[in-house]
């Protein structure tokens, strides 16, 4: 069974930063692309970013929501088999339990979720005004 353990979430301030953190138990690499996605209450679920992990010619390749473009950045480190989320200048409407996930079939990269295979518990982010 894949786990994965999402650390690094919390309280802040609205311009405070959060590094979150992805702890899987299976190497990132083969998973091929992990994301995170996040869900506030009675919202949709909304996938914020995406790295392929699977060691892809030319580098990795990431996907970003509009909403967290130029304010998040994805990262891993595959000798740690964990998936990073810095989160810089955050917003209210950040607010939301994170959740990151494994995707083998890469759909994450496009913003789709209906493909993810595993996911964590999640961590809250909560960020006041």
């Amino acid at each position: 069974q894949v786990q994965l353990v999402e650390s690094g979430g919390g309280s802040v301030q609205a311009g405070g930063s959060l590094r979150l953190s992805c702890k899987a138990s299976i190497s990132i690499y083969s998973s091929n692309c992990m994301g995170w996605f996040r869900q506030a209450p009675g919202k949709e679920r909304e996938g914020v970013a995406a790295i392929s992990t699977g060691g892809a010619t030319g580098g990795a390749r990431t996907y970003y929501a509009d909403s967290v473009k130029g304010r998040f950045t994805i990262s891993q480190d595959n000798a740690k088999n964990t998936v990073f989320l810095q989160m810089n200048s955050l917003k209210p409407e950040d607010t939301a339990m994170y959740y990151c996930a494994t995707d083998h079939g890469c759909s994450v990269l496009r913003g789709v979720l209906q493909g993810l295979d595993y996911w964590g518990q999640g961590t809250q982010v909560t960020v006041s005004s």
